[in-house]
């Protein structure tokens, strides 16, 4: 049975590709005037906007072709964070009733407001807000099946250590990496229906994404 879509609120949890992202870049390659249609080559960094991070980005094993669309789409809670000091470390407590609500095959976005600063390359990227390694494990132990966050990281990516750390650890323990979202804002109830389709890449270490969720109409308790 095709599920009633008017039953929903979708909600676009996407970053919108221009020059403003750092790591793309569009390049007129045909005219509708000279060439009878108009088109673009695209410059996209694999990590770059909303996008989705596979093992392979540090050396594990996994590329992201190999992800089903199954492991692609499910429930969602949102964790309300903000506001949020930059450069903080998300811990399981700050999760709130999620921490213990939570089940394997949820998947969990992290709300922190953060995408606003995202024309502020400076604070977006260098001062982000992070997963603790407490926080990475409680995803391992719970079996959350995506992590989504608005930051482009789930860790500081000016640290070696940890940003090797913390995406080793998530990919361990089988949680996909989901980085760059943004209008979590617009999400309302505690938990939704989460769709994260990256681009199927062959052999890709990570991939643009277009990320949605569709929100009941009708109020839930989660």
């Amino acid at each position: 049975m095709i599920p009633d879509l008017t039953a929903y609120n979708v909600i676009d949890l996407t970053l919108t590709y221009d020059e403003g992202i750092a790591g793309y870049a569009a390049k007129e390659a045909r005219k509708l005037e000279t060439d009878g249609w108009n088109a673009k080559t695209l410059s996209i960094y694999a990590h770059a906007g909303t996008h989705m991070d596979a093992p392979l980005h540090f050396g594990m094993e996994g590329t992201i072709d190999a992800f089903t669309p199954v492991q692609l789409m499910g429930p969602a809670w949102i964790a309300q964070l903000e506001p949020i000091e930059p450069a903080a470390l998300i811990r399981p407590e700050d999760l709130g009733e999620i921490r213990e609500r939570a089940v394997a095959g949820d998947s969990l976005l992290l709300r922190t407001g953060w995408s606003r600063f995202v024309s502020d390359p400076d604070l977006f990227r260098n001062r982000l807000p992070r997963v603790s390694p407490e926080l990475a494990q409680w995803c391992v132990d719970t079996g959350i099946r995506m992590l989504g966050v608005e930051p482009p990281s789930v860790a500081d990516v000016n640290n070696q250590d940890e940003v090797t750390r913390i995406h080793r650890l998530l990919f361990a323990g089988k949680v996909i990496i989901v980085e760059g979202l943004t209008n979590l804002a617009a999400i309302v109830q505690p938990k939704v229906l989460l769709i994260a389709l990256p681009l199927k890449i062959s052999g890709g270490d990570g991939a643009p994404a277009r990320v949605i969720a569709l929100e009941s109409k009708i109020p839930v308790s989660g």
